[in-house]
């Protein structure tokens, strides 16, 4: 019994190195592809990579060199365009300056003609005006002369008449005022005169009134005091 069991642990134990054996087998065969399978798809993928990076190196290239191109194609047609219009505004600016000497030429040339014939017209306005200045002025002082002197005579014979009317109406006046003074002193000496008699009598006849009315009082006064120190005797007795 013992040695059947045995047997069949051996077998057992037999069964499951060589099943081992077999799973290890297949796991290695497993790994094994799949590494090779890996490394195929991380060739192909580096491959495509390399594909990529050369197309896109490629593509790079194309675009460089058309820019390069386009851009080497518009500095020339820039050059181009920049000198033809050099060219065409050092035409226009010859042209220019052409017509303008031409054009200042003939407007100095007519500005010089016009200034002459401005000062030769100027000139001889001046001098008919100065001619014509000085005759009136020779003109205006020769009346302007005669009228002062006719104006100096009627000033000189209307002051000597002015004078003597003057002098007359002073005289007049000086005997009109003095006539009049000594009338006024006349008249005056006799109202003080009048004045001091009429004061005078006036004074005279007052100081008779006062007098008279103040013996009148003092004997009114005399009599009433009488009366008054008579009646207080009496009515003591």
């Amino acid at each position: 019994m013992k040695t059947i069991v045995k047997t069949s642990l051996v077998a057992a134990a037999l069964l499951t190195n060589v099943q081992a054996g077999l799973d290890l087998d297949n796991a290695s065969k497993d790994i094994k592809e799949a590494i090779i399978s890996m490394s195929k798809d991380a060739k192909d993928s580096i491959v495509s990579m390399k594909d990529g990076f050369i197309e896109s190196s490629k593509s790079a290239e194309t675009a460089v060199s058309n820019v390069s191109k386009d851009a080497k194609d518009s500095t020339v047609k820039i050059s181009d365009d920049v000198k033809t219009v050099e060219v065409s505004a050092s035409k226009d600016s010859r042209d220019s300056v052409v017509a303008l000497s031409t054009d200042t030429k003939d407007a100095m040339t007519n500005t010089t003609k016009n200034l002459k014939e401005t000062t030769t017209t100027l000139s001889g306005d001046t001098k008919a005006s100065t001619i014509a200045i000085s005759k009136d002025t020779n003109e205006a002082t020769k009346s302007l002369s005669a009228d002062t002197t006719a104006s100096v005579k009627t000033v000189s014979t209307n002051t000597a008449d002015s004078t003597k009317n003057v002098s007359a109406d002073s005289i007049a006046s000086v005997n009109t005022v003095s006539n009049a003074a000594n009338d006024t002193v006349k008249t005056l000496s006799a109202d003080t005169t009048a004045s001091v008699k009429t004061v005078s009598n006036a004074t005279t006849d007052t100081v008779k009134s006062v007098s008279t009315d103040t013996a009148d009082s003092v004997r009114t006064i005399t009599e009433n005091t009488n009366d008054s120190v008579n009646t207080i005797v009496l009515e003591n007795k």
